[in-house]
């Protein structure tokens, strides 16, 4: 699940970049709160196989709530406030996209690692 996460972080990390969201840094200097958070993410799709992308997203909006992290226009870690914290269908397409590329990500590589087993 490691491996997966690092691959899916550095992955949503490019993406995010490509829409002009520097605010990623490689999963080497991530903070260990986002690191659980992309293992998190991991962990409950191969746990939830049938799962949308949609569910991926609230999964990721329960625990950032829990973490203390409300809605704000403008993504601050120190205040714990992100402008993705509202339900999936709210969420602009390309911040969708972020929730569908991570659940082809996960699943492609468990069924590489499946496979090469």
């Amino acid at each position: 699940s490691i491996d997966i996460a690092k691959v899916a972080h550095e992955i949503n990390r490019t993406y995010c970049k490509s829409i002009g969201d520097c605010s990623q840094v490689p999963w080497a200097n991530a903070p260990a709160w986002q690191r659980e958070s992309v293992l998190d993410g991991v962990t409950f799709l191969l746990s939830h196989p049938d799962a949308p992308a949609s569910a991926s997203h609230d999964c990721w909006m329960l625990h950032k709530i829990e973490a203390g992290w409300v809605y704000g226009e403008v993504k601050d870690s120190e205040a714990k406030t992100h402008p993705c914290l509202v339900p999936f269908d709210e969420l602009p397409p390309e911040q969708q996209a972020k929730d569908y590329l991570f659940h082809t990500v996960v699943f492609s590589l468990a069924a590489h690692v499946v496979e090469s087993d």
